[in-house]
């Protein structure tokens, strides 16, 4: 039987899960964005340009409005735009093997990747940045320059492993040595918290798998095995985006760490 206690704590604890799910979907304000833009530019029809290429205005016009609302500052425009480079130069390699496709004909497409394919990674970006503001993080005991070697490695291996052994297990156990007993602190309802940093590489991973099932469907790209009819992105990319997600961490707590030492005005 609930006491009157027990009801406190729960109604407490639902009021603090609720912020930090309306907090969590704050921080990906430019990913819903731009993915809405997807699914409408699926469903409009006879347009009048190809879609990835009305998609990359669509995306440099959400980056302009982020700014200009404040909602981003420049130091956080910087790192979204080094997540659009990184990125496409990710996509580039990827397509050219095989990996996966962009189907659809567009002007603004080299070797077959279109422009907009950067924003899908810049949209990464722009959720750890929001995040990093809306929930006052904080890196406890990180190893800035060990997790910066491994996170590299993680991201050099997703374009080696064609052509030398695939070193992603061995990689994330280096990741998981070098974030043990590195936490993340974050703010909900004035209550300070906690997180292993590794736990919230694997969560982020599954969100983004989450993503890029809804992404495929939409047809913002596809797997060979998606060309004859959408079908579930594998479990497998769960993983690697756990991986990945370290290479955006790094870059933001990178500014973080520049404008902390940056003197006061």
């Amino acid at each position: 039987m609930l006491t009157t206690t027990n009801t406190g704590l729960l109604a407490a604890s639902i009021r603090q899960l609720l912020d930090f799910a309306w907090m969590q979907t704050r921080s990906c304000a430019f990913a819903i964005a731009l993915l809405s833009g997807v699914a409408a530019s699926a469903l409009l029809p006879g347009l009048p340009v190809a879609r990835y290429d009305l998609l990359v205005v669509y995306g440099v016009l959400l980056t302009l409005v982020f700014w200009l609302r404040g909602w981003e500052n420049g130091r956080d425009i910087a790192v979204i735009a080094v997540c659009h480079v990184i990125g496409l130069a990710f996509e580039l390699v990827k397509v050219a093997l095989g990996s996966w496709s962009y189907p659809e004909p567009a002007v603004l497409k080299f070797a077959g990747v279109p422009l907009y394919g950067g924003f899908l990674y810049a949209a990464v970006g722009s959720y750890v940045c929001r995040a990093w503001h809306l929930f006052d993080l904080e890196l406890v005991r990180y190893r800035p320059r060990a997790t910066a070697v491994v996170a590299a490695a993680i991201y050099v291996n997703f374009f080696s492993h064609h052509w030398l052994p695939d070193l992603r297990w061995p990689l994330a156990g280096l990741l998981l040595a070098v974030t043990a007993g590195t936490t993340v602190r974050y703010t909900v309802r004035g209550v300070r918290r906690r997180m292993p940093l590794a736990l919230s590489f694997v969560l982020i991973g599954f969100f983004l798998w989450v993503a890029e099932n809804l992404a495929t469907y939409l047809g913002a790209w596809r797997y060979p095995y998606q060309l004859d009819g959408w079908q579930p992105v594998g479990v497998d990319k769960f993983g690697a985006w756990s991986l990945l997600i370290s290479v955006t961490v790094v870059l933001v707590a990178v500014t973080r760490a520049k404008a902390s030492r940056s003197p006061a005005r």
